[in-house]
């Protein structure tokens, strides 16, 4: 929940009249979370959104997943199959209960139908490319370092201006939130907080179709793309308010907590979401007590899976590791920087590198996608003289 916004036109009370200049009313769709108890919306159709014109027969979407063992994993992604649009563009590595997580390189700039995912929110963070993302709330344009946040729900499509576009994607089940201890009672963002309410951007103009024809919409739920043919356009919304809508923050505008020791990851956080948190690792200066030492200290993640993307920079305690990169390392194994890199690191003010970290609390299976990525020798990099497998 980011703060209040209200965008075209609406009428002065919820849940009255509102009228069309011919004299017939508007359609009020309430787009809430949590039954009536969450964040919402209150959205105002041209035309009932509940018209079905036809219903197509669905498309399966459900990774497949695949037995492993219990192993640090790296994944090369940079080169992960190109092609495709915004959706089937995407390719599943990893994925719980909780969350899928994908990589994307779409080349197709416009796709002709929509899209929904009715399970969970989307977090999308934009490693290359441009464009905007267009909602039924409105346009959101979007850069390199972006990340795009889209509430359950919400009908959308991509248009890309810019190419390569390289994609981060995280599906969850539940909702993307700002975590608690940024906010106070009231939902402000506090002092304390790395980012704030003018770093987020909502919608920046809502275009309104009233167009006749068959629109698809495709609808994400329950392993399977539900495919609904509806006769006038979806982005029929002459105005809307509230809370709950879709918007973008760049990682650039996170500012990061530092210590005269080393901070541990929660200082990173960014955002929370359904037994997971997002961090943002980006360029800061390093530990400043005279014996600091700036690489991370060997942990355990006993209670969880950890997932970092890397997405540019020097990245001083791991050897062998590109932009474009993804780690697991699952929760119940230590890990830590790799041999020689502690000592390297001490004496450093800084550091220039660029990822966003995921850790899950629930353990992460890898699909057949992700075999195909795979480094086979990371789980033994902690060697000095790694050996073969």
């Amino acid at each position: 929940m980011p703060y209040y916004v209200r965008l075209g036109e609406v009428p002065h009370k919820r849940h009255t009249q509102f009228r069309k200049p011919d004299g017939s009313l508007y359609a009020e769709e309430v787009f809430g979370t949590e039954g009536f108890s969450g964040v919402s919306a209150i959205l105002y159709h041209l035309y009932p959104p509940t018209r079905i014109a036809r219903i197509l027969d669905p498309i399966p979407w459900q990774p497949e997943v695949i037995p492993t063992d219990l192993r640090p994993r790296h994944l090369r992604t940079w080169n992960a199959p190109e092609g495709g649009d915004f959706l089937s563009s995407r390719v599943p590595l990893l994925v719980n209960a909780d969350v899928v997580i994908s990589v994307a390189r779409p080349t197709e700039r416009e796709t002709g139908f929509f899209y929904k995912n009715a399970e969970g929110d989307e977090l999308i963070f934009v490693h290359q490319g441009e464009g905007v993302l267009e909602t039924i709330f409105g346009d959101v344009p979007f850069g390199a370092g972006d990340y795009l946040i889209i509430p359950r729900g919400t009908i959308h499509r991509y248009r890309l201006t810019g190419t390569p576009v390289r994609l981060f994607i995280a599906e969850m089940r539940g909702a993307i939130e700002i975590p608690r201890k940024y906010r106070n009672a009231y939902g402000q963002m506090e002092e304390h907080a790395p980012y704030c309410e003018r770093d987020m951007r909502p919608p920046t103009e809502l275009h309104t179709y009233d167009e006749a024809g068959e629109f698809e919409v495709r609808v994400k739920k329950q392993g399977f793309l539900y495919r609904f043919i509806y006769p006038h356009h979806p982005f029929d919304v002459v105005g809307w308010d509230g809370y709950n809508y879709p918007w973008a923050i760049s990682i650039h505008d996170f500012e990061p907590i530092t210590g005269r020791i080393h901070q541990p990851p929660p200082v990173h956080q960014m955002f929370a979401g359904p037994n997971l948190v997002v961090c943002s690792f980006v360029p800061r200066l390093f530990d400043y007590h005279p014996l600091a030492i700036p690489a991370p200290y060997n942990h355990s993640n006993i209670d969880s899976d950890e997932v970092l993307y890397y997405v540019d920079g020097n990245f001083m305690s791991r050897r062998g590791i590109e932009i474009g990169s993804i780690t697991l390392h699952p929760g119940g194994i230590p890990h830590g920087p790799h041999p020689g890199t502690v000592e390297a690191s001490i004496g450093a003010k800084e550091t220039r590198e660029l990822a966003v970290m995921i850790d899950t609390f629930r353990p992460l299976a890898l699909t057949r996608q992700a075999l195909a990525l795979e480094d086979e020798q990371y789980a033994y990099s902690w060697l000095e003289k790694p050996v073969n497998a």
